[in-house]
């Protein structure tokens, strides 16, 4: 598959049908501007002025050389793309015909000189490239102008295939879209004669007169001037009726069956939903797919909306098909297949098929008896006619295919639960994925439905309602018409019903199986295999907002390949949503349903054991990325996984650090679920699993609230270590906070206890812990002593890299006493230590040490030097608790030095990690210092 060059919508570069990752906003509009010159060379000082602008960065040549390179090694994998220097400039070699822009302005000329068949196909082509905005989300001068004069060459192709259309003789049909876009357009005179010319040759002679009217009265008011000679030419022939305003001859075939008169228009909608809400996207996608269609080579148009029961996939379509029935002069099928219904038994397609003969003027006793034969009449009955057919509620496409007409000329809308994975790649589909509604569409349901005054009078249980449906449309609407019916029993009461998670499914329950939450999901959960079945029970057990792929294995007890099939089979019975790769969601109420139906179908025994699994699971690979992110860390011991669903530690520290990030809202709700089942064991070793993944993302309340968890486990252990561990985390955790008094507590009682059980190095780091508490109180003397302390026992057990650790320390606490040669002596052998022992985390503190040193000595350049190395290293790692302060202090070297700019610049970035780890203090200090340089 060759290579797709998008600029006519998001920029996009598409290789072997997969999205290329093309990196930042900058080095974005750097390819967008060789894009839009392919083949032609762009200076240096063109790309530079047309990337930024007037204001370039103050190295504006390397970071432009440094984006070129990226771009150049993206492209490498791109065949046909390739970026080369040429003349003082650069060039982008690719073939104009891979890049959509170059490819709608070809046909768009092309069009211009070929006969009106030609001309249709090719401006059809072009048009049907445009995705949105061109180069959206690029925000340059140069590219803001160049969007516009694309939008100018998009506006005259339309109104070009507009005038092909008019000489066609359709100009009935054109009269809904030109008078839409007449009124965003109100000065466009072309566009307003071909509308007056299509609503003359409709038959609307007054209405024509009358948009000559409008467009005059705007141009005199806006512009001080008459409408030109052509338009005023046209308005004199309208007037006079002059034959040559006479339409040609139309089309348009309307072929007849053997027993079909052809003037039969069914209208088989059923009535648009009456209060609708939101949707507007989705609204969209149904509509550009139809829009799209008209190029060369098309077939049939069939859009396919998919998603759970009760997400509103019928209410979507009726209410997209009425909002667009001008669209299709020759009638609108509709069939509800049945495809889940709770009551009736799944429509035949044979069935189906006579409805619509019969609808299309065909006698019954007229109707084939061979089933082939009746769909072939369909076809030939719907062929070259601009109709609708909505397929409702499809089972599988087995039940959907005889039904869809052969002819490009026809629009078809399934709504299935299922995602008809098969259709789509035989009939090319469009699908439409539909998703819970917003917050605020679903307040907007209730407020349509309970009036403002309801909702008003009670917040709270409102709140509690929406919460409890979750944005499930047909929840929603069942609350909402139980409220109607029934206007004196307050809200709070529906809302107390909910409490109760074990039956709340109840509170849904109408009486009638069509509109019942649970005879709805019981529909979906019917049709699955019994492997399938079974993990979705078990998925109702998990806790969490999500799952991934090792979780999922881990409670069915199977292999990862082992249970790809049966989520894949739950997706596409739209039961679940892989939201990301490998990750999965179900909405809240179905999660509720495959709960009932795991307790249901499976025994105690079986549901408890598929959580211990989950847990191992989860501790097993928490603590073995944890031990790729700190190795030097002194590890615990764990209990050996069972076998057979265990795939082993993640692959690198950028693997561990990937999945402790994806995993982190599942690995809490799996501690507090091991904490429900007594494990306290999991309880606190989960804990010391996500340690320095806190500490180095600066979630330090989070590591706070784990290991008051961990404190209460390793306490209903009798684990004196664990507790003492505890304590001193908790001391540290409470110093960062700026707790200290119950940071001196914490590490009292981990003193204590250490001291019964004779740990000299769970000893040493208390000590570094009360050195910290002190220091952020500005004792530095204090902080000085109790790190003496620590060093010496790390000498005695002659531990090299906490040696490193008491060293810098020192030295830091030194240089803060001003004690600066001091301090030097100590942090360059703390240095060198860490670097023996390929310690980063060590190395880049120390390097933020020395970079205060060399500050506070006169040393500026080097100060920068540390500041910057350490940086580098803190940012590779992720230690963005850390990052913070070296970046602080990194601005207080470019403010001492005088370059303003460079120091602001740091402390703003130092700022937005001092806010997103909620530091006050430190956001507070670095605020007021940026104000004042």
């Amino acid at each position: 598959m060759p290579a797709e060059f998008r600029l006519l919508g998001d920029l996009e570069v598409r290789a072997d049908g997969r999205r290329v990752e093309l990196g930042h906003h900058r080095q974005r509009c750097v390819l967008a501007v060789l894009l839009a010159e392919a083949g032609r060379r762009v200076s240096i000082d063109q790309l530079l002025d047309r990337v930024w602008g007037h204001h370039p960065p103050r190295h504006g040549r390397d970071t432009l050389y440094s984006y070129l390179s990226r771009l150049r090694r993206i492209l490498a994998a791109v065949d046909g793309a390739r970026i080369a220097p040429r003349n003082g400039g650069y060039v982008i070699s690719v073939d104009p015909m891979t890049v959509d822009l170059h490819r709608f302005q070809r046909w768009v000329g092309e069009a211009r000189t070929a006969d009106d068949a030609h001309a249709r196909r090719l401006l059809e082509q072009a048009l049907a490239l445009w995705r949105g905005d061109a180069l959206a989300g690029l925000d340059t001068p140069w590219l803001n102008a160049l969007r516009e004069g694309l939008v100018q060459q998009r506006h005259a192709a339309e109104l070009d295939l507009t005038d092909v259309h008019l000489r066609a003789g359709r100009h009935a049909e054109l009269v809904p879209a030109l008078t839409t876009r007449a009124a965003r357009h109100p000065l466009d005179e072309r566009l307003a004669g071909q509308l007056m010319l299509a609503l003359y040759r409709s038959g609307r002679p007054a209405d024509a007169l009358q948009h000559y009217r409008r467009i005059r009265l705007h141009l005199v008011e806006e512009l001080g001037a008459e409408p030109g000679p052509s338009l005023q030419d046209l308005h004199r022939r309208i007037l006079a009726a002059d034959p040559t305003t006479t339409p040609p001859a139309s089309t348009p075939v309307t072929p007849a069956g053997p027993s079909g008169p052809p003037g039969v228009v069914p209208r088989q909608l059923p009535a648009p939903p009456a209060r609708f809400t939101g949707r507007r996207a989705e609204l969209g996608q149904l509509s550009r797919a139809l829009d799209e269609s008209g190029r060369p080579g098309g077939t049939v148009v069939i859009s396919s909306i998919g998603g759970i029961g009760g997400i509103g996939k019928t209410w979507l379509a009726l209410r997209w098909a009425h909002e667009n029935i001008d669209r299709f002069p020759d009638g609108q099928l509709f069939a509800d297949l049945r495809g889940f219904d709770p009551i009736e038994p799944p429509l035949s397609p044979a069935t189906a098929v006579r409805g619509f003969l019969e609808a299309l003027g065909v006698d019954p006793g007229g109707i084939p008896t061979d089933p082939d034969a009746q769909v072939g009449l369909y076809r030939s009955l719907v062929a070259g006619r601009r109709m609708l057919i909505v397929l409702d509620d499809v089972r599988d496409a087995d039940q959907a295919t005889p039904l869809l007409p052969g002819s490009p000329t026809c629009t078809v809308v399934v709504t299935s639960r299922h995602q008809l994975a098969g259709m789509t790649a035989a009939n090319d589909t469009r699908p439409v994925s539909l998703d819970v509604l917003d917050d605020a569409e679903a307040h907007r349901l209730l407020l349509h439905r309970l009036g403002a005054d309801r909702l008003a009078a009670e917040p709270e249980a409102v709140a509690y309602l929406l919460d409890c449906c979750a944005g499930l449309p047909l929840a929603l609407a069942v609350l909402a018409a139980r409220a109607v019916l029934s206007p004196q029993l307050p809200l709070a009461a529906l809302a107390t019903e909910l409490q109760d998670t074990t039956g709340r499914l109840d509170a849904w329950d109408t009486g009638d199986l069509r509109t019942n939450l649970r005879a709805v999901f019981t529909a979906s959960y019917r049709g699955l295999s019994a492997r399938a079945s079974e993990v979705f029970g078990l998925l109702g057990l998990a806790p969490g907002p999500d799952i991934g792929l090792g979780a999922v294995a881990a409670l069915a007890g199977l292999q990862p390949t082992r249970v790809r099939g049966p989520l894949r089979e739950l997706e596409g019975m739209s039961l679940i949503r892989q939201h990301t790769p490998n990750r999965w969601r179900l909405h809240d109420l179905v999660r509720l349903y495959a709960a009932e139906r795991v307790r249901e179908d499976r025994p105690e025994s079986a549901r408890q054991a598929a959580l211990r699994r989950l847990v191992d699971f989860h501790l097993h690979t928490a603590y073995a990325a944890e031990r790729l992110l700190a190795p030097h860390r002194a590890p615990i011991t764990l209990d050996e996984p069972a076998p057979g669903w265990w795939q082993g530690p993640p692959a690198d520290h950028a693997a561990a650090w990937s999945w402790l990030a994806e995993e982190h809202a599942c690995l809490l709700a799996t501690r507090d679920l091991a904490a429900k089942q007594n494990r306290h064991e999991a309880v606190w070793r989960l804990t010391w699993s996500l340690d320095t993944f806190h500490f180095r993302r600066g979630t330090i309340q989070d590591q706070f609230d784990g290991w008051l968890a961990g404190l209460e486990a390793a306490r209903h252990l009798g684990d004196l270590e664990a507790q003492a561990l505890a304590h001193r985390i908790l001391g540290n955790a409470c110093a960062r906070l700026g707790r200290h008094g119950l940071a001196m507590e914490h590490f009292q009682q981990a003193l204590a206890l250490t001291r019964s059980t004779g740990d000299l190095a769970a000893q040493a780091q208390i000590h570094q812990g009360l050195a910290v508490s002190w220091a952020q109180r500005e004792d530095f003397r204090q902080a000085l002593e109790h790190t003496t302390q620590a060093l010496h026992r790390y000498r005695a057990l002659d531990d090299h890299v906490r040696t490193a650790d008491a060293l810098n320390d020192m030295g830091w606490y030194a240089s803060r006493l001003g004690l600066h040669a001091e301090g030097l002596a100590h942090c360059e052998a703390a240095l060198a230590l860490f670097r023996r022992h390929r310690h980063r985390d060590g190395e880049a503190n120390t390097l933020d040490s020395l970079g205060y040193i060399a500050h506070h000595t006169g040393r500026y350049d080097q100060a920068l030097s540390h500041y910057n190395e350490a940086l580098r290293l803190l940012q590779e790692i992720g230690n963005a608790f850390d990052e913070a302060s070296t970046l602080e202090h990194l601005g207080d070297v470019h403010a001492a030095i005088g370059d303003r700019q460079q120091a602001r610049s740091a402390w703003r970035r130092a700022l937005r990690l001092y806010q997103a780890q909620n530091r006050a203090e430190d956001a507070d200090r670095v605020r007021r210092r940026s104000s004042a340089v």
